[in-house]
C-alpha cells in the first residue's frame, strides 16, 4: 500500500483523528484550473496529447486515470482553504506538487495544487496576502514561477542546495541548505527567517509544503535532519500560523525513506502536532 492509503489509516488508528475529520474531494473543475495553467498545456494534459518528451519530464506514463488522480488532488487542497479559514488548519493527505508551472509538469507533478488553491482564494478576494513556506527538500520551482510577477503571493523556499532542480527558479526568498545539514542549522535557520516572513509579509494565509524527503533516512534528500527534527521543523510552522491567528494549509509533499516507517511517522506527526496546536 502506498503512504497515501496507510497515513490516513495510521492516524485513524491510533486515534489522532476521526472518520468525520476526512473528506474526499471530487474532481476539480476546468475553470479552477485555468485560473493557473495555460490552457493549451491543460488541454494537452486532458486530452492526453503530451509530447513523449513532455510526459518523460513529468515522470508518469500518462493515462486518464493519472490526470483524473491529479485533478481530484487539486480539489483537495481548494476545499482544505475552506476549512481552514473555518477552523484554522486544514491538511490535504496528498498534494505538495510544486513543480507543476503553469505550462508544463516536472518531476511527478502534473498540476500545481498550492497555486491553484492561491489562485482559488484570491480569486474569491477571500484573502489578500499569502505566503507559501515549501520546505521539501526539493526546490518548490513551478510554484516560484507561476508567482514570480504576482505580489499578492510571497514564496519561499528552503531546500538542499545541491538537489533537484537542477536549475532552479527564483522564489521571493530561496535558502539553499548545503549537503549533510543537520537538526541545529536547519531549524534556527527556518525559525529565524519565519518570523522575519511573517512581519514583513503580513500574510493572512499560508500554504504549507511539509514534504519529509528532509530526513536523513530518505535516498534522495542529501540532508541529515532526524525525525524528531522534522517534527520540530513542522512544530515550528504550525505553531508560528496558531499564534498568528493565520490559516493554514498544508500538502503532503515529497518522502522517499528505505524504511517506510520513517515515512509514514514523520507524516503523522505533522497531523498530531496539528491536532495538538490547533485543538
Amino acid at each position: 500500500m502506498s503512504k497515501y492509503e496507510v497515513l490516513p489509516q495510521q492516524l485513524l488508528y491510533e486515534g489522532t483523528i476521526k472518520q468525520e475529520n476526512l473528506f474526499a474531494p471530487t474532481p476539480l473543475k476546468e475553470a479552477t484550473i485555468l485560473q493557473t495553467h495555460e490552457k493549451e498545456y491543460w488541454l494537452k494534459l486532458n486530452t492526453l496529447t503530451l509530447s513523449p518528451q513532455e510526459i518523460r519530464r513529468t515522470g508518469f506514463p500518462l493515462s486518464a486515470e493519472l490526470v483524473n488522480r491529479e485533478i481530484t488532488i487539486m480539489n483537495g487542497t481548494v476545499l482544505c482553504t475552506e476549512f481552514a479559514l473555518e477552523h484554522g488548519i486544514a491538511m490535504n493527505i496528498a498534494g505538495g506538487t510544486h513543480h507543476a508551472f503553469t505550462y508544463k509538469g516536472e518531476g511527478f507533478c502534473l498540476l500545481n495544487d498550492i497555486a491553484i488553491a492561491a489562485n482559488y482564494l484570491l480569486a474569491n478576494n477571500r484573502v489578500k496576502q499569502i505566503l507559501v513556506v515549501d520546505l521539501d527538500v526539493h526546490q518548490g520551482n513551478g510554484t516560484a514561477q507561476i508567482f514570480r510577477t504576482d505580489p499578492r503571493v510571497f514564496t519561499f523556499s528552503m531546500h538542499g542546495a545541491n538537489n533537484y532542480p537542477l536549475i532552479k527558479e527564483s522564489s521571493d526568498l530561496d535558502i539553499g541548505l548545503p549537503d549533510g545539514t543537520n537538526d541545529a542549522f536547519y531549524l534556527k535557520t527556518l525559525d529565524t527567517n519565519l518570523k522575519n516572513l511573517l512581519d514583513k509579509v503580513q500574510p493572512d494565509f499560508i500554504f504549507f509544503q511539509s514534504g519529509v524527503d528532509i530526513l536523513e533516512t530518505d535516498k534522495l534528500g542529501k540532508l541529515s535532519v532526524s525525525r524528531d527534527g522534522c517534527k520540530q521543523r513542522d512544530r515550528i510552522v504550525l505553531e508560528a500560523a496558531k499564534r498568528n491567528r493565520i490559516p493554514l494549509v498544508a500538502s503532503m509533499g515529497g518522502g522517499y525513506s528505505e524504511n517506510f516507517r520513517d515515512i509514514i511517522e514523520a507524516h503523522a506527526n505533522t497531523y498530531r502536532l496539528a491536532q495538538e496546536i490547533f485543538f
